[in-house]
């Protein structure tokens, strides 16, 4: 059984209610938590299948990775670290089609409620912005916002009055500047591993997004959930 500490100012954010129903976290000891693991996946559990529908199941495969990930999402830094997680970063989520990123990704954010929220955004529908707006598109997502790119990689190349732009290359320069000047963080879900991800953006963008993202995903033969 694993349990995570965390510091809020809140009276106990670790009890969540889902209508008429309470589910404890953890145990609240002064301003500290202590999150029991065993606890937050009886409760992702129920919750996905209230968010994705009754087939919605948690994998014994996946317990570690989202272990890991909740150590992020509920800012337990000691704990987080023993994962090689910082959590002052944002998430570079990656694995194969249907193994659960974007699910993930929407699932979780629930375990801190009172928490800032990010926007989950498709990649392709960001260049499909560009291709009818241009450059503003970019401009748009470069506001003090925390986003969550979908599915990068799967988008293709920006056109505009027929100039050709990267426009998610472009977009995680400007986040990364952001990142460093003010700590706001970007996420992204994608299929693409390193290799394909310098193939794609460059080495410029890559070397940013090693700072601007923690590495975690699923394992290369991780199940199509969706099948």
């Amino acid at each position: 059984m694993k349990h995570f500490s965390s510091n809020y100012n809140l009276s106990n954010p670790s009890v969540i209610y889902e209508g008429a129903s309470q589910f404890e976290l953890g145990t609240l000891d002064g301003k500290v938590i202590n999150y029991n693991f065993d606890k937050i996946l009886l409760y992702l559990q129920i919750k996905g299948k209230l968010m994705f529908g009754k087939n919605f199941k948690i994998y014994n495969e996946d317990h570690e990775l989202i272990l890991k990930l909740s150590s992020y999402f509920i800012q337990d830094r000691q704990f987080a670290l023993k994962f090689g997680i910082d959590i002052d970063k944002g998430l570079l989520l990656s694995g194969p089609v249907g193994c659960g990123k974007t699910t993930m990704m929407m699932l979780l954010p629930h375990l801190v409620p009172h928490k800032r929220k990010y926007s989950i955004v498709p990649a392709r529908n960001i260049v499909f912005g560009f291709n009818a707006i241009g450059y503003k598109m970019i401009e748009d997502y470069c506001d003090a916002k925390d986003y969550c790119f979908d599915d990068l990689g799967v988008e293709n190349i920006g056109t505009h009055f027929g100039k050709d732009c990267n426009v998610l290359g472009e977009i995680l320069i400007s986040r990364y500047d952001l990142f460093k000047d003010k700590g706001i963080k970007t996420h992204c879900t994608t299929n693409l591993n390193a290799e394909e991800i310098q193939e794609r953006y460059g080495e410029r963008v890559r070397s940013r997004m090693r700072e601007l993202f923690n590495l975690v995903g699923f394992e290369a033969n991780s199940v199509d959930k969706r099948l």
